[in-house]
């Protein structure tokens, strides 16, 4: 599709049940791999920068759906192109918008907002 210029690959999180010490580990699994999309940093404040160690920063991703599923809590990993500056990059979904079109439409998208910690100032 025009525009799609990212390939992404979602990993779903979960939670399994307590171990015999009574602790989980949380782990993921891919759900889908080679998601045709684009993606977009959000303006970061300023004020927020100067405040603390580490800041949220937040994105927004547009991807087809196909047959996908994608859940807040889902992770969004940046896989081509290999040279983009997230490469290799983990999101977490906070939110996910369906358009209103028919879902057979070729136009459907999913409006994925995303966010990632950052570290906002260096260690000296």
């Amino acid at each position: 599709m025009a525009g799609m210029n990212m390939r992404f690959r979602i990993h779903r999180i979960t939670t399994p049940t307590d171990d015999h010490v009574g602790g989980a580990v949380v782990t993921g699994t891919v759900s889908y791999d080679q998601v045709q999309g684009r993606f977009q940093a959000q303006p970061e404040s300023q004020l927020l920068l100067q405040q603390g160690l580490e800041t949220e920063r937040t994105y927004t991703a547009i991807v087809i759906p196909g047959t996908l599923d994608i859940q807040e809590r889902d992770e969004v990993e940046v896989i081509q192109p290999t040279d983009h500056p997230y490469y290799g990059k983990r999101f977490r979904v906070v939110g996910a918008r369906y358009s209103d079109l028919n879902p057979r439409d070729p136009r459907n998208y999913i409006l994925l907002s995303l966010m990632r910690s950052v570290v906002a100032h260096g260690q000296q």
